[in-house]
């Protein structure tokens, strides 16, 4: 273990969407209240405790922007909260962006300010898309990458 830094009882592993489907159903029914997505298509993960499902992530490319990956949904259950596992995500799906290439990743955030936060925390910053594409009161976030 590196010093200063506590080993995570969490395990974080991409999972197939399709395969995986009735889990990120279950998470994203126990996260949140917006409409359920598609998660046959894209990139999901999801965080484990002691072989249990509590947070999970999905992305998708872009259908707006060229070569850009779409953080498409994200959710923690309540009680895991405050450990990092949403900025943990965010950072496996930027690695996954850099390996197939991409140069940007875009989302959006609606009344959720822990998440803005880590959008923050993770290095995205606001911008004003030409075509809005959720709600009137979300906030755009995009992160252009360093491909290695």
């Amino acid at each position: 273990m590196v010093q200063g830094f506590k080993s995570s009882p969490y395990t974080i592993r991409q999972v197939d969407g399709f395969e995986s489907e009735d889990e990120l159903r279950e998470l994203q029914t126990a996260t949140s209240d917006f409409p359920l997505v598609n998660t046959t298509e894209g990139w999901w993960w999801v965080a484990y405790l002691a072989g249990l499902p509590v947070a999970y992530l999905g992305a998708i490319p872009s259908t707006v922007y060229p070569n850009a990956l779409y953080f498409t949904r994200v959710g923690v259950l309540a009680k895991h909260r405050g450990n990092n596992l949403q900025l943990r995500l965010m950072r496996k799906m930027e690695r996954l962006a850099i390996v197939h290439g991409l140069s940007s990743m875009v989302s959006d955030t609606t009344h959720a300010v822990h998440s803005a936060n880590n959008f923050i925390r993770a290095g995205w910053r606001l911008f004003e898309p030409e075509c809005p594409w959720a709600f009137a009161d979300s906030l755009y976030w995009r992160k252009d990458l360093v491909c290695r």
